[in-house]
């Protein structure tokens, strides 16, 4: 058994809030972390015991820092009825207590009042506000509204070799959009009635909620973009789980951690097209573009660290893609160039790569250096031979890096170049 000192096991307690609320979503005090403990993801506080004055009001202060986005407020549940100490004719309640040392010369008084608002009333705007924001977003979307048209409006056309990263505002907007319709159908998912919404509103707002997650999560695979979802993956999960899809419980994402890349090279093109979510493995038109837009997604992600062979995979690329729209090659021979190119993309190599260049870095310096297989591995000896620890960032460590590659290339141009190539793989 692990024993650990009360203090350090406070202090993982308050960490795991603080990083990782989705895996400690409920923290029971007693007399603490009133003060000097802030953590913005604190939306809801339950009140049970008596507090009074600054004390309470403190209290109160726990759930009103801001985090993401969609949280404006937090919600307290009081069990003790000490709302009504709060304000008070006297001018004695805690809020008119606190406020009234404060210094209205550094900012207005409105900034400082604390509104005391009715739960389902706001829940109500919330989820109202969140349905009406996320059907805005997608209303340029053009006829007839099919997965193609959605996949076009944010991802782009794959022609375009710029459209991608274009689109990718549009893109996040969508996933913040989702999280917050979640987030406000989940706040008053138990009490939809009282809140005013009627049996065909409440199937309405489901049916709209369930068909929102699945386009962002065929728009982030269709995109080959990895959202961050460390924070609020168990979050998400449950509360799809438990409020909008019960019966049906599903993971978030399909592929887990792996690309859709990562996927074709593991189990080839035909078990990965059929993954895929329904509404892209039923178009072929929408599953080349998907797989398109990831092989895109890597060659921007990837672009640093060998610039000559992604230049190189960037005009492939095109050439299919054309090929494909003019219908000069069918679906089969499609598939069967697309998979190739996916594999010299993900593995950052061709099939003619010298059998001695074993790691990336050798590679990218093969490629980068016009296929010269000797003094690919002669740089990479020379700077795993030199490098000082913690070099990248560091001024006098890479003018070391830079004198081992001058011995070599004799040019301070071609140093210059293939330094920063040196400076971007994780080998190094």
């Amino acid at each position: 058994m692990i024993r650990r000192s009360t203090e350090k096991y406070e202090e993982s307690v308050k960490e795991l809030f603080l990083e990782e609320p989705a895996n400690m979503k409920l923290l029971v005090v007693v007399d603490k972390l009133l003060t000097g403990f802030d953590a913005p993801t604190c939306t809801y506080l339950f009140i049970d015991q008596s507090m009074r004055d600054h004390k309470l009001f403190q209290a109160i202060c726990r759930v009103n820092r801001l985090d993401s986005e969609d949280k404006e407020f937090g919600y307290i549940i009081d069990y003790k009825d000490l709302f009504r100490n709060l304000v008070n004719e006297e001018g004695t309640g805690a809020i008119q207590v606190y406020t009234s040392e404060l210094d209205y010369d550094n900012f207005k008084k409105g900034d400082c009042d604390v509104l005391m608002k009715n739960r389902l009333q706001i829940g109500r705007e919330r989820l109202d506000g969140a349905l009406n924001a996320i059907t805005m977003l997608c209303e340029p979307v053009s006829p007839p509204k099919s997965p193609l048209e959605y996949q076009h409006y944010f991802c782009g056309n794959t022609e375009i070799e710029s459209d991608l990263k274009a689109t990718e505002i549009r893109r996040n907007a969508l996933y913040k959009a989702t999280v917050s319709l979640i987030r406000a159908f989940a706040n008053i998912a138990d009490e939809l009635y009282e809140a005013g919404y009627t049996d065909e509103d409440i199937e309405d707002i489901k049916k709209d909620i369930d068909f929102y997650l699945k386009l962002r999560e065929e728009i982030r695979i269709a995109s080959g973009e990895k959202i961050d979802l460390k924070s609020y993956e168990a979050d998400m999960r449950h509360l799809i789980d438990n409020y909008i899809q019960a019966d049906d419980p599903r993971e978030i994402s399909k592929f887990g951690d792996l690309s859709m890349l990562d996927i074709i090279e593991k189990v080839g093109i035909f078990k990965t097209i059929d993954s895929l979510p329904e509404n892209i493995k039923r178009n072929k038109e929408v599953v080349a573009e998907a797989i398109e837009n990831n092989v895109r997604q890597k060659i921007i992600t990837d672009y640093l660290t060998s610039p000559t062979f992604f230049d190189e995979m960037s005009k492939l690329l095109q050439e299919i893609v054309k090929e494909r729209k003019v219908k000069a090659i069918d679906y089969e021979e499609y598939l069967a160039r697309i998979t190739t190119l996916v594999v010299n993309v993900n593995s950052g190599k061709k099939d003619d790569t010298p059998q001695s260049l074993k790691s990336r870095a050798q590679i990218a310096l093969y490629n980068s250096l016009g296929k010269n297989e000797e003094i690919a591995n002669r740089i990479h000896e020379k700077i795993l031979k030199i490098k000082p620890d913690g070099w990248k960032g560091h001024d006098m460590k890479e003018r070391v890096i830079k004198g081992g590659l001058f011995e070599i290339l004799k040019d301070e141009s071609e140093v210059e170049r293939i330094f920063e190539i040196v400076k971007s793989q994780t080998e190094y």
